[in-house]
């Protein structure tokens, strides 16, 4: 077997400083081997030279191609792409104008009392309650004695006013609504988990645009 290529290997390690001589060893069933030390004397033998440049010379570079990852040999499978962003709006209340996020920015219009919305000069108690008033009190009112005149004269259609969130606003929205759904997680029964999972996610996946 020839010891060329290990002897070119010990020569390339050690650097351009060990060029040396190598003989190549025929014998004389035409055998031929390749040693750094001379024939022996039933062989035929030739010397070879070896340059710095010889020596120096390093093996062509490996290109590598891209694989996937592998992990206690699995592959790992690429991360899922993201789901875009959805909109969201923060919503004011038109009744006691409290604010909320929805997906929704056009909600539906809604009947609420004058008396709520500040468009008359008494309260609802001397409104509903007090001899000229609607002539009902909120017990009345309860058992369903509220008739259409009433209603066509003392209700008005609101409707919430919503503006669109940016996308900073959407994120911290976002994080903040994944850290709730993820101690819901961990609180829950194992039967009450499913949804909880699905969104957490419906979450992550839009997290990562963020």
């Amino acid at each position: 077997m020839s010891r060329l290529p290990a002897l070119l290997l010990l020569l390339a390690i050690s650097g351009p400083a060990a060029a040396g001589t190598a003989y190549k060893c025929s014998g004389a069933s035409g055998q031929v081997t390749y040693q750094d030390a001379p024939c022996a004397k039933t062989q035929q033998q030739q010397t070879l030279q070896l340059t710095n440049e010889t020596a120096a010379t390093a093996p062509p570079a490996v290109a590598w191609t891209s694989k996937p990852a592998v992990v206690d040999g699995a592959p790992v499978a690429p991360a899922e792409p993201g789901v875009p962003l959805i909109p969201l709006y923060r919503c004011m209340h038109a009744v006691d104008g409290d604010t909320y996020v929805s997906s929704n920015g056009h909600p539906q219009p809604f009947l609420a009392p004058l008396g709520m919305l500040g468009a008359l000069p008494t309260s609802l108690a001397r409104t509903y309650g007090q001899p000229g008033g609607a002539g009902i009190s909120a017990p009345e009112a309860n058992r369903g004695r509220v008739g259409p005149e009433l209603v066509a004269s003392n209700y008005v259609w609101v409707q919430d006013q919503c503006r669109p969130l940016s996308v900073p606003e959407i994120c911290r929205e976002l994080r903040d609504e994944y850290e709730q759904n993820a101690r819901q997680l961990q609180r829950a029964f194992q039967s009450d988990q499913p949804p909880l999972q699905r969104r957490d996610s419906e979450l992550q996946a839009q997290l990562t645009n963020c």
